[in-house]
C-alpha cells in the first residue's frame, strides 16, 4: 500500500525512512522541506523563501530551475533516456567531450566519464597506478596528496584525502599514500624517487579542508616539480571547475596543464550526477594495445548518461550568452569589499576571498566538530539565508546569478550573526 503523502508532513515521512548524509541523525535538527527551487532561492513547503547561500553543496551555478537547462533536459528525455556507454555511444556524450576538450587547459584531449566527484577521482588515481603499470614501471605506486585534502567519500577518494575526522572510522580500508605540507613536496619527491606515480592537488582553492586558498605561483611549482622527477599532476577541480574562482578552472591562475583533471559538481550546473575525468594523449595511448589485459577495467552503470550530457552542454552554452564569468568576476570584487570589515571582529581570524567564493574564519574553535557550525547554520537560517559552516569556517559560494542587492543582503547577514555571536561568546 503507498503511503498518502498528505497524510504526514514532508519532515515526518522523512524522518521515519531517510538517512542523510554527513547528519548526525539522533541529534541534528528537522531537515528542511524544500519543494521548489528558483533562481538563488529556495522554497519550503510552508512558503518560507530561502537563499542557497551554498550553491547546494557547490553544485548549482546559474540558479535553480534555469529555464534553459529545463528545456534541454526535456529535450534530450524525449530522445533517449540513458543506454550503456560501454560498446555504445550517443550524440550528447560525443560533443560535451568536445566541448570539454575545448574549454580544459590545453592538451587534454581524452575524456572518462563516471557519476559524481569521488569517481571521478577514482579514476584518475586508477588511471595513475596502471598508467605506470601498463609503461612497465610497476615500483611507481606512491601517490603524493597534501594535508588537509579532502578528495571525496569512496576508498580510493578517502585514501587520498587528509587523515581527518571524515576518514578515520575507515583508516583499516584505505591505502597508504604519502601526505606533504605544500613546502615539502619538492624532498618528498626527491626520496620517493622512482617510486613516484602522481601528486593530487585541489588547485588554488581547499574545499572541506578548511576553504585554504593557493597562491598561483604553488600551483605552477607542482607542475613544474612533476616535471622535474617525472610523475604525473592530478588536479581536482570538482569543487573549483567551472568558474568558482574567476577562472573557467583554477589551473588557469598557473598557466598550467595537469596530466588529469577531475571533474563534476558544477559540470550540469546542479541539475543530474556526472563526472568526467580527462588526459592527455600521453595518458590515454599507455593504455592502447593488442593485449587487452592492459584495458582501464573501470565503468558505472549511469556512465555518460545522455541527459546529464545534454544539460551540460547547455549549462556551457550559458557560459557564453550569458557572459558567466564576468558575473563571477563582479561578485568576487563584492564580497572583497563587503567582509573585508569583518576583520576587525576579535571573533575573526581570516577573511579571504577567491571567486565567487567568499570565507570567514573564526578563531578559538574547536574544528569541524565544534558547535559554532551548527549554531551559526541555525542563526543563519532563521535569516533565511542557508550556509553549511565548517566547523569555525564561514563560506558564502552562491550561484552566480545573484544579484548585486542579493549579495549585500547576504554579507550584511553573514556580518550580523558573526557580530551577535562574538557578543555571545563574550
Amino acid at each position: 500500500m503507498k503511503p498518502d503523502p498528505g497524510s504526514r508532513s514532508l519532515i515526518s515521512r522523512d524522518r521515519a525512512h531517510v538517512w542523510h548524509p554527513y547528519t548526525q541523525m539522533q541529534t541534528a535538527p528537522p531537515p528542511l522541506p524544500i519543494v521548489r527551487g528558483e533562481g538563488v532561492y529556495l522554497y519550503t513547503d510552508d512558503g518560507r523563501r530561502i537563499l542557497d547561500g551554498i550553491s547546494s553543496w557547490w553544485v548549482n551555478i546559474h540558479g535553480h530551475s534555469h529555464p534553459a537547462l529545463n528545456a534541454a533536459l526535456a529535450t534530450q528525455a524525449s530522445r533517449l533516456e540513458h543506454v550503456m556507454f560501454a560498446g555504445c555511444t550517443h550524440p550528447p556524450a560525443v560533443d560535451l567531450a568536445a566541448r570539454l576538450v575545448s574549454v580544459v587547459p590545453e592538451g587534454l584531449h581524452r575524456v572518462f566519464y563516471s557519476d559524481n566527484g569521488s569517481t571521478a577521482v577514482e579514476v584518475a588515481v586508477k588511471l595513475a597506478a596502471q598508467y605506470w603499470i601498463n609503461r612497465g614501471q610497476p615500483q611507481r605506486r606512491a601517490i603524493v596528496t597534501l594535508q588537509h585534502a579532502y578528495h571525496g567519500d569512496t576508498v580510493g577518494a578517502m585514501s587520498v584525502s587528509a587523515d581527518s575526522i571524515f576518514t578515520r572510522a575507515f583508516t583499516s580500508l584505505l591505502f597508504p599514500v604519502t601526505r606533504v605540507h605544500g613546502a615539502d613536496l619538492e624532498q618528498t619527491l626527491a626520496v620517493l624517487g622512482d617510486t613516484a606515480a602522481a601528486v593530487i592537488i585541489e588547485p588554488m582553492l581547499q574545499g572541506a579542508g578548511g576553504m585554504i586558498m593557493w597562491p598561483a605561483q604553488f600551483v605552477a611549482g607542482v607542475r613544474q616539480l612533476c616535471d622535474r622527477f617525472g610523475v604525473l599532476m592530478i588536479a581536482d577541480e570538482v569543487l573549483t571547475g567551472f568558474g568558482r574562482t574567476g577562472r573557467m578552472f583554477a589551473c588557469e591562475h598557473a598557466n598550467v596543464t595537469p596530466d588529469v583533471i577531475c571533474l563534476s559538481k558544477a559540470l550540469t550546473a546542479g541539475y543530474l550526477p556526472l563526472g568526467a575525468t580527462l588526459t592527455t594523449d600521453a595518458v590515454y595511448e599507455a593504455f592502447l594495445s593488442d593485449d587487452r589485459s592492459r584495458t582501464f577495467f573501470h565503468g558505472h552503470s549511469f556512465t555518460a548518461n545522455p541527459l546529464a550530457c545534454a544539460v551540460a552542454l547547455a549549462s556551457l552554452d550559458l557560459f557564453e550568452t550569458d557572459h558567466t564569468l564576468d558575473r563571477v568576476k563582479r561578485l568576487e570584487a563584492q564580497l572583497q569589499s563587503g567582509l573585508a570589515p569583518l576583520r576587525q571582529l576579535p571573533i575573526v581570524a581570516d577573511v579571504r576571498v577567491l571567486g565567487g567564493v567568499g570565507v570567514v574564519e573564526l578563531v578559538n574553535t574547536g574544528g569541524y566538530l565544534d558547535e559554532i557550525g551548527p549554531r551559526l547554520a541555525a542563526m543563519f537560517l532563521a535569516r533565511g539565508l542557508l550556509l553549511r559552516p565548517l566547523g569555525n569556517v564561514v563560506y558564502f559560494m552562491p550561484p552566480y546569478v545573484i544579484t548585486e542587492e542579493e549579495t549585500a543582503w547576504a554579507i550584511s547577514q553573514i556580518a550580523q550573526v558573526i557580530a551577535e555571536s562574538a557578543a555571545i561568546r563574550r
